[in-house]
Formats: structure tokens, C-alpha cells, sequence
């Protein structure tokens, strides 16, 4: 793991950490093959096609948005003009909310944020 994302994981309070673990766990299983890195202050996968990022009682797994429909692009949260997200206030929420699914379809679909 590099060091910049080992920092900002450790970082974190002990809920958002959890989050931002099993976000990576899941994330991970969906893309084996995924790189991982930080940018833009974020945790950012799939080229920055996905990112996590840790907020003050939640975490955000976040979506590149350009080429999506405009249904799948009301999925997501926010008003981003290239990356929305979906809010994540607890573990069981990462399966409650289809994160696996966005992440497939967004690694599959989506094109990479400049």
C-alpha cells in the first residue's frame, strides 16, 4: 500500500476508517485488477474512475460520470459535471446501496476524469 494512502487511512477517525476499509475490500473484489493511488486528496481507483473519500460522519464513493446515461447518472448523488457519488453512513449500506454493481458498471462504462 503506498504511503499517502496508508496516512490518510490512518488518518481517519475509527468509522470512517471501517468504512473506507470495507469500501476497499469490496471495491477490490469487484476489479481485481484495479490500481489504487490518491489524488485530487482521495482515495482513487480504476484510473480515477472511482474514488473514496472520508468525510466528517460518512465516507463517499465516488463515480466518474462521463459517458453514462442520463438514468445512470441519477443513480448518484451530487452535481458534478464528470464525478457524482453515493453516501455512505454505515457498512451495511455498501450492499444495501449496489455499490458493486456501480463500481462494475462505471469501470466498464465510464471514461476517466481529467
Amino acid at each position: 500500500m503506498d504511503e499517502k494512502i496508508k496516512q490518510y487511512i490512518e488518518k481517519q477517525k475509527p468509522k470512517e476508517r471501517q468504512l473506507i476499509e470495507e469500501a476497499r475490500k469490496l471495491i477490490y473484489e469487484t476489479i481485481p485488477e484495479c490500481d489504487e493511488f490518491f489524488q485530487w486528496g482521495v482515495l482513487c481507483y480504476s484510473k480515477g474512475k472511482i474514488y473514496i473519500a472520508a468525510m466528517k460522519d460518512r465516507i463517499h464513493v465516488g463515480f466518474s460520470i462521463i459517458g453514462l446515461s442520463k438514468e445512470e447518472v441519477k443513480i448518484f448523488e451530487g452535481s458534478g459535471k464528470t464525478a457524482r457519488h453515493i453516501k455512505i453512513f454505515s457498512v451495511n449500506q455498501l450492499e444495501e446501496k449496489n455499490i458493486a454493481e456501480y463500481v462494475e458498471m462505471v469501470n466498464k462504462k465510464a471514461g476517466i476524469p481529467s
